[in-house]
């Protein structure tokens, strides 16, 4: 039993344990390809074990709940590639709505979207708006780390350009699930013809539509090649630590002005 599943509750169980100030916690993940090396699920298993994660070290002082993850989201940038399972921004957008509407009816307030896809942010933030303002829920967009191409960071030789499959992707598979990761496929694909550019690029001030096979076949963007599973230890209990207190200041929000 995963602690504080709220699958795993009763009807009645879940109207006497949900509270206005309760968090609902759904990892939104994806199922697209990640290059020769790593499993097509690796966002959704980086979403669930770090939702699981925080939730079980943070559920009982702030509250949490966790809701079963979500698994086919919007990657229509690897569609290309066999394997990639990817719904359209209208389906999503629809299920997300839906599921906003689930929730407004239990007593919990606090809908928290914990995000493994950076192909999913834009549309995130559009879906948890609409569901605030249609439901009146509390709605948050919280990403284990940010993503490169949104203001995150990347080791060194990624020029700050390891958005899919890279270094940090791959360490923390290889600590998660390293079963399912072949380093022996492990290569470097880092489009540094882009580091010419000043504004257009990933992390530039100009944002821009691509298809990952733009970088080339492979299908990654970022160097695989340094990962290991101690530097994945390490980011993902950073990432938890941060979780931590980014759902600590969500538990509490309050956009109003005080009295």
């Amino acid at each position: 039993m995963t602690a504080r599943l709220l699958t795993e509750l009763s009807a009645p169980a879940i109207r006497s344990a949900l509270r206005p100030d309760s968090v609902l916690v759904l990892p939104v993940g994806a199922i697209e390809q990640h290059g020769p090396h790593l499993p097509l699920a690796t966002d959704l298993i980086a979403a669930s074990a770090l939702a699981e994660r925080a939730v079980e070290r943070f559920g009982d002082e702030l509250d949490l709940w966790l809701l079963p993850p979500l698994a086919y989201t919007k990657s229509n940038e690897h569609a290309w590639s066999a394997g990639t399972f990817w719904l359209s921004a209208s389906t999503l957008t629809a299920v997300l709505h839906d599921l906003g509407r689930s929730v407004a009816t239990t007593a919990a307030r606090r809908l928290v979207f914990l995000n493994g896809h950076g192909g999913n942010s834009a549309l995130l933030q559009v879906a948890a708006r609409d569901i605030r303002v249609e439901t009146g829920l509390r709605t948050f967009v919280v990403h284990p780390r940010p993503p490169a191409d949104q203001g995150g960071t990347s080791p060194a030789g990624e020029l700050g350009m390891g958005v899919h499959g890279g270094m940090d992707e791959t360490s923390v598979m290889l600590h998660l699930r390293p079963d399912l990761v072949d380093m022996s496929q492990a290569g470097r694909w880092v489009p540094e013809h882009l580091d010419a550019y000043r504004h257009v690029r990933f992390g530039g001030s100009v944002s821009f539509g691509w298809s990952s096979d733009d970088f080339g076949p492979a299908g990654v963007i970022g160097d695989a090649t340094g990962a290991t599973a101690e530097y994945g230890e390490q980011r993902v209990a950073g990432m938890v630590g941060y979780l931590g207190e980014a759902l600590a200041e969500i538990a509490r929000f309050d956009p109003a002005p005080p009295a």
